[in-house]
């Protein structure tokens, strides 16, 4: 992702978690922050030590990322979105992950209507 596409301040983070609404599944936790006069949308990543050694922190990361690039054609631009990987995703391969964050979406309405 390029790197004007990511929330990457820890201010920005907690903005987030304070004012942004959240939506959740067992193995992810979606919060969703409009931002006004923001063109695209921006992807926060949060991957606890509780869920891994640094290898499999960076294996979730590289498959949300991935999971993300390919539905940003569905998700709706203009918000910041901080995705939080729960313990039961290091167990996931990547299409197990993109399913799972199509379904966290999907509850949380960030895909355009059609």
């Amino acid at each position: 992702m390029k790197k004007e596409l990511r929330v990457k301040k820890n201010k920005e983070f907690q903005e987030a978690f304070q004012k942004g609404q959240s939506f959740a599944n067992r193995q992810f936790v979606v919060y969703s922050l409009p931002k006004e006069g923001q063109e695209d949308f921006r992807i926060g990543l949060s991957v606890s030590k509780k869920v891994g050694n640094a290898v499999k922190r960076n294996q979730i990361k590289r498959y949300i990322r991935q999971a993300v690039f390919e539905l940003s054609d569905q998700i709706v631009p203009g918000n910041d979105y901080v995705i939080i990987a729960r313990k039961p995703a290091a167990d996931m391969d990547f299409f197990e992950v993109k399913k799972s964050l199509t379904h966290v979406f999907k509850v949380g309405k960030v895909f355009k209507r059609r």
